[in-house]
């Protein structure tokens, strides 16, 4: 049997603004996120880099993300 901490996954995402220079005038977020049980972290430059970082976990979940209904 399938016990129900199995098929939880935890993650903390912290993002941060970070100003570049003045020349440019442009703000650029930065950020991080941390796999709980394994305190694995990757920095982040893009959002879209979340989905890569937690789809492995997910799929040990047995959760197909190819058919994931939207």
């Amino acid at each position: 049997m399938i016990s129900s901490e199995s098929m939880i996954q935890s993650f903390v995402i912290k993002i941060w603004l970070e100003e570049t220079s003045d020349e440019t005038g442009q703000t650029l977020w930065r950020g991080h996120i941390t796999h709980i049980p394994s305190m694995q972290r990757v920095y982040l430059k893009k959002l879209s880099e979340i989905i890569p970082f937690i789809s492995p976990y997910m799929e040990q979940m047995g959760i197909d993300l190819n058919h994931e209904s939207t």
